[in-house]
């Protein structure tokens, strides 16, 4: 029956054999599938080239665009983070190069962090999907044709700030030159520089923030204390502030809930001074369900629970820092530091999780358990931390090479000082 009822189309094929012929070559070379023709059951012989439309398909489809930012990412911060998240905003695919130690080396002087601590930071952002190890602090021309060869990279990215060479040249020159240089806003009121500040600010006080895991002796500490005097800093040394807005938070949000049946897993802490501990920290909590909900603690409690001179990093730093992490889905600002019936049913969290590692005996603190409730209903677990970096023993770094960084923040606080007073607005974050 469908033969017959098809049939003029193998009378048209008999009687106009080039014109029917040509509209059927037409129809393959398109791409188009019998289909098209409706009910018509034109027989497949009449389809000679039955891979063209794949090959039609495949020459349309939008190219990838491949974008690559580099940096040295020591003391990795939300500064760092949002740059990141605007050089993803610049293409499909972002690859990011963390410089090896001995260029910074060369270049700036000692980092605070080795490449593996550098490489667990940038590789656990949510917007990177690539990660080139030693990757070189110029953009050489050798180094270039190997992005855009090798790596595939479409544009090279940076932020509007200056990156001069000790030379004094350009080190994106070569790539601005080739005309694949794209800028991005560089995020004002952190830097590295910035927190090393604050920190040898803190031993200057003679509070230099206390390796709570006990890894510096505490004689040892005290003679750090002793060496650096007691001479404060004064307050608003700062060349630029942070300024919280709503924004950039959602900017670093997923913006998503869980699901009705997702496991919620709950975890909690100051995450002062975000590090590679933190970061391996949360991966692990997030394997034990399908969605992490983290808890910040606000500065006074941090401040309660580990001294005045913490948290390093205000509340609002802290929480950026940690919505970046790509195993986080989502945060509570200022969490209380006790977990509650009532947080409980309000996140229906279904299992509460605490690292080995910690600065402070938090779970003792003036004879109370943070975690009684969640231990009473069954639902607590301690999870083994997979390294054991704690923010005071990152800080201790800094303290104990004092005068290496003094140097290095000294000269480096005065290219951002120009910076600063030579900047312009600049539109796009």
């Amino acid at each position: 029956m469908d033969f017959e009822s098809n049939n003029w189309v193998w009378e048209g094929m008999y009687y106009y054999p080039r014109l029917f012929g040509g509209i059927m070559l037409t129809a393959a070379l398109l791409g188009l599938s019998t289909s098209y023709f409706g009910g018509i059951s034109v027989p497949t012989l009449l389809y000679p080239f039955p891979y063209l439309s794949i090959f039609y398909k495949k020459k349309h489809e939008k190219k990838r665009v491949r974008v690559y930012m580099d940096g040295c990412f020591d003391l990795m911060h939300y500064g760092h983070a949002n740059a990141l998240r605007q050089a993803k905003a610049l293409g499909d695919e972002l690859v990011v190069g963390v410089v090896s130690d001995e260029e910074i080396i060369a270049t700036k002087g000692p980092p605070v962090l080795c490449m593996e601590e550098r490489l667990a930071l940038v590789s656990g952002l949510k917007w990177v999907d690539e990660v080139i190890s030693s990757a070189p602090y110029a953009i050489t021309e050798d180094f270039m044709n190997r992005l855009f060869n090798e790596y595939k990279i479409d544009y090279i990215i940076h932020g509007d700030d200056p990156c001069l060479l000790p030379d004094g040249t350009d080190a994106y020159a070569l790539a601005k030159k080739a005309g694949r240089y794209k800028q991005i806003k560089r995020t004002e009121g952190v830097s590295s520089t910035d927190i090393v500040g604050r920190i040898l600010s803190a031993s200057k006080s003679g509070d230099s923030p206390q390796d709570c895991s006990n890894s510096t002796p505490v004689g040892e500490a005290d003679d750090i204390k002793n060496k650096f005097g007691a001479e404060k800093q004064a307050k608003g040394g700062q060349i630029s502030h942070f300024l919280p807005t709503s924004r950039r938070i959602v900017q670093f949000s997923n913006g998503k809930g869980p699901a009705p049946n997702s496991r919620v897993v709950y975890i909690d802490g100051a995450f002062d001074l975000f590090h590679a501990g933190h970061v391996e920290i949360l991966r692990s909590a997030r394997q034990h369900g399908d969605f992490l909900l983290v808890g910040i603690y606000p500065d006074q409690t941090v401040s309660e629970l580990r001294g005045h001179q913490y948290p390093l990093m205000n509340l609002y730093e802290r929480s950026l820092g940690v919505l970046a992490c790509r195993y986080v889905d989502e945060v509570i600002i200022g969490a209380p530091w006790e977990v509650t019936q009532d947080m409980i049913t309000t996140f229906n969290i279904s299992l509460v999780v605490h690292g080995t590692v910690s600065e402070s005996n938090s779970s003792t603190e003036g004879g109370q358990d943070p975690y009684a409730v969640p231990k009473s209903m069954g639902i607590f677990q301690v999870i083994e931390s997979p390294k054991d970096i704690t923010t005071s023993s990152v800080a201790q770094r800094i303290i104990a090479n004092h005068e290496i960084y003094v140097k290095r923040n000294t000269k480096k606080a005065a290219s951002e000082k120009k910076y600063y007073a030579e900047r312009k607005y600049v539109s796009g974050d």
